[in-house]
Formats: C-alpha cells, structure tokens, sequence
C-alpha cells in the first residue's frame, strides 16, 4: 500500500475503544517497567476488582436465552451445567460427581453432586435438572432458543431416583457432553421465574446487581461446592470508547480485555498485558440471498479484491493469524491452513469475475457494523478502501449493539456486516453448522445442498478421524463457494494490574474471574 493510502486508512480510523467478546488460551506479554503504578489501595484492602466491559448486557441474562459472546463471557462465572470446560480444554464434572457413556453412545447417566445448592441457598434437585436440560433442549414451551439447537437429538431426559438423572439421545452424538458444558445448558431452579433479571446460578459467583449502561455486579458464593473464588466482589464497569484509556490510566479499572493496539500502548507502561486469540472467525459476512452477494462470482470478486494482510497489519499491527473459512487455528484438526491462502490480492481476477457476473463498473453496497466493535469497524474502513481499486464503492453504516441484533442477526436485513463469531462449545459442530441451509442462525442465508449432506453426515458419524474430514469438507466448500470474505481470528490483549494475578484462559470463549487474587 502506498503511504498516502496508509495514512488515509489511519486517519479515518476510529478511536479504539474494548471490543466485547472472550479471549481463549493464554500467552503472558513481555512483563511492563509500571513507571507509574496502578493505585488501588480500598479495593485492594476489600479483596474486590473493577473490570472494564464496553458493551451492556443487552440481552436476557437467562443462561438459556443469552444470545452475545459478551453476556456469556461474564455469566460463565455465576452459572454451570452437569460438566464444565477446564482451561486445558477438558470436560470435567461440575454440578454432576461423575457421569458414564453407554456403549452405543447414546445414553448418558449423570450422578449429582452431595450437597451442591443453588445462590438462594436452596439444594440442587434432579427435578432441576432434568428442568434444565429439558429446557435448553427446547423440549418445553418455554424452551431455550441457544441450546435446543444442538440438543435437538435428546429424547428423554430422566430421573431415576433422587441422585441420578439419564439423558437419552436418538442417535449417538461424540460431540454431546461438549454441549453440556456451556452455560446455554445451565442448571438452574425450576420454580423460579426471574432468571432474566435477577439470575440464579451455581457457580463461584453470585449476582448482587445491575444497572443499565453503568454496571453488573457480583460477589463470591460462599457456598461453592468447589474451591471458589478468590475474590469477595467483581464489578464489571461498561466504559465508553471516549473514557476507557482515562478510566485505565486513572486505575478506576483493575482488568480489561479486548483492547486495540492503540489503546495497548497507552497503557503499557501501567498494567501487564496478557494475549493470545480469541478463539473466533472474524469476517465481512455477506447476505448470500441478496444482490449483488447472490452471485457467487461477486462473492469471489471481494475475496480477491481485499488484501488480509493488510488488514491485520493496519487494524490490529500484526495481532492476528489469517483464517480463510469458518474455523479458527485453535481447533487444530479441524482448522484447514491452506485454506488461509485460497484467495490471494488479484485486482484483476476481481475485474474479471465482476464483469462475468455483469458489474463491470462495479456497484455500491453497505458494510453494517455495530459501533461497540472497534476492530470490526476498522476493518469495515480498510476493506472498503480496498474495494475501490475494483469499482465497489462501501458505504460503513455503523449502528447500536441492539440494532445490529435485531436487523442484521435476527432478520437478515443487510448487505453485509463485519463481526467476529465464535463458538461457546470445543467442537467443530459449533462453528460450521450455523451455515446450513435451515439453521435459525444461518443470517447469510447461505445454500449449499452438499454442505448439508456433509453436515449431516458428521453429527451421527462416530470415528474421529472420518468426521475430522467431513468437516474439513464443510469448511472448504465455504471458502470454494466464497460464503463470505474470511480475515482472521483476532489476538485478545488484556489489561491487568500489576497487584493481581491468577488471570485463567480458555479455549472457549469466556473468562474466569475466579482464579483472579491479589498478590
């Protein structure tokens, strides 16, 4: 790029502020000289943490309704299932003691905990449970719309005496007890009717309170069957793009993740900085079943019109790793590398295909962006700079976290959007079958027949390896057919005070406040 066209892309460039979603795994920064300390001696003396958030908790704060990354970053510490994740990526007994697989894979019996009670100091019964599980499965009329998609194979859920519950499945699924253990699945009381406001969980942490655009707090369960937390309090602060580095700088927050790299090196020199990815597909998604996207040679036009590498050199100064389908490098086995470099900056193969498809002058089109996300903003503002070398002029609208929910998610109304997806289980089923052709979530509308026989396939297959391959089947067929134009799984860079330690990543998208102690 020239320098001209750099310092333009620069300029125009908003103000970085934390984009909202989970980092995954963990990578410790090289260690800060904290020239100036981060004072903060009350919360320190009270064992209590403020963490910086910049996106509200919008939606329900219902673990079975929670539909953002962000929301279900911070409700990982008050809700748990039967199983959980460990930061190493195992599956490990949470509400349940233990559990056995039936040969055939298709039933599973989970033993309960002694003495696990929920937040309001009731006991955990297997009448919850199997409430729960019968919920998040979309098996009543008050079903879960995040979890009953990839429990739709449950056909009993069962209690077969005061210890014991059995979850009996059609077909055998390899990848079940991954889904058990997000908080879409969570247990929860069954008599109990305020979960999307004042919820009720069982893990580490309680809720005390929350005050729209001002805060979410907090504090330690007591009753924690397991180790607990640390800490007595957490206050998540939501912190505006104009006021966060101020909010840093001033010490007023303790942790911060999601940073940009501006926002880094303004803080560098008072906080340690923590990262690795963020374990998610970030992408410009295209409305496969609008035009001119409905054409799957404009689809490849942008795929060969947008340089990757300069997007994370520009966006994010080299803190991310190329995808190039719907698969992040975390998930080794199924990641498919070369497919990072299936469509490399041809301007005039772009030309080409845009004529073959009849714009040969190009077209206007509309990149919708939610506000809350820096990085995808920038992103939005560099592709659209690159899109003019081949006649496509982008408009970036960007528009409220809620908007963006309700026009782009839920009614499919757009062009385009730049936005990061992850997936809150460690399989492979996570991310890809959101684009079959019928999925409540398939928001770009994508068609591929032989995608979904492939997808099909692979939930009843039960070898490893075979089903390995057919989603690595699936994920080549998104980048052949140009699904939308794959960027990069962004690096997460998180903001700690030097007094604390004890941060835990994952490799799924959360973060674990109950590892956290002052030293």
């Amino acid at each position: 790029m020239h320098k001209s066209l750099r310092n333009l892309i620069l300029v125009t460039l908003i103000l970085a502020m934390v984009l909202s979603l989970a980092a995954c795994g963990g990578e410790k920064a090289a260690e800060p000289d904290n020239s100036t300390e981060v004072e903060t001696p009350s919360r320190a003396a009270t064992n209590e943490v403020n963490v910086g958030i910049a996106q509200d908790l919008e939606d329900s704060l219902d673990p079975h309704l929670a539909q953002a990354a962000g929301t279900r970053e911070v409700l990982f510490n008050i809700f748990e299932g039967l199983v959980k994740p460990d930061s190493e990526g195992n599956i490990i007994p949470a509400v349940a003691a233990d559990y056995s697989v039936s040969e055939d894979g298709k039933v599973y019996t989970f033993t309960l905990r002694d003495g696990i009670t929920f937040h309001n100091g009731d006991a955990v019964t297997v009448d919850d449970v199997v409430y729960s599980v019968s919920r998040a499965a979309g098996m009543l009329d008050d079903g879960a719309y995040m979890a009953k998609d990839t429990l739709k194979g449950v056909v009993s859920v069962e209690a077969t005496d005061d210890k014991t519950v059995v979850i009996t499945l059609a077909d055998t699924n390899t990848e079940f007890l991954a889904c058990l253990a997000t908080t879409n699945v969570a247990i929860i009381p069954e008599d109990y009717a305020d979960q999307a406001t004042n919820p009720v969980g069982t893990g580490p942490f309680k809720y005390v309170s929350r005050s729209p655009q001002e805060n979410f707090v907090m504090e330690k369960y007591d009753g924690y069957w397991g180790e607990g937390a640390k800490l007595d309090k957490v206050t998540y602060l939501i912190t505006n793009a104009d006021s966060l580095v101020m909010s840093l700088k001033s010490g007023a927050i303790d942790i911060c993740a999601h940073l940009t790299a501006d926002q880094v090196r303004s803080v560098e020199d008072q906080y340690n900085i923590e990262k690795d990815t963020m374990k998610l597909v970030q992408a410009l998604y295209l409305n496969n079943a609008v035009a001119p996207f409905d054409d799957v040679r404009v689809r490849q036009a942008l795929c060969y019109a947008v340089n990757v590498d300069e997007i994370i050199d520009l966006v994010v100064d080299g803190n991310g790793v190329r995808v190039g389908s719907s698969m992040f490098p975390a998930f080794q086995k199924y990641f498919v590398e070369e497919l990072s470099d299936y469509y490399t900056q041809d301007i005039e193969k772009a030309k080409e295909l845009l004529t073959e498809a009849g714009y040969p002058d190009g077209f206007s089109m509309t990149i919708t962006v939610p506000s809350v996300y820096p990085q995808h903003v920038q992103t939005g503002e560099v592709i659209a700079e690159q899109l003019k070398a081949v006649g496509i002029t982008a408009e970036i609208q960007q528009v409220e976290w809620g908007t963006w929910l309700e026009q782009v998610y839920s009614n499919r109304d757009f062009q385009s959007t730049v936005v990061g997806f992850d997936t809150s289980t460690m399989t492979a089923r996570g991310m890809l079958e959101r684009w079959t052709n019928d999925h409540a979530k398939n928001m770009i509308n994508f068609n591929s027949p032989e995608y979904d026989e492939l997808f099909r396939q692979a939930i009843v297959c039960t070898d490893d390896a075979e089903q390995t391959e057919l989603y690595r089947q699936m994920e080549t067929i998104l980048a052949e057919q140009a699904a939308n134009v794959y960027i990069q799984d962004l690096y997460d860079m998180v903001a700690v005070n030097p007094a604390l330690d004890g941060l835990t990543f994952y490799p799924v998208y959360v973060l674990d406040l109950s590892t956290v102690y002052y030293k």
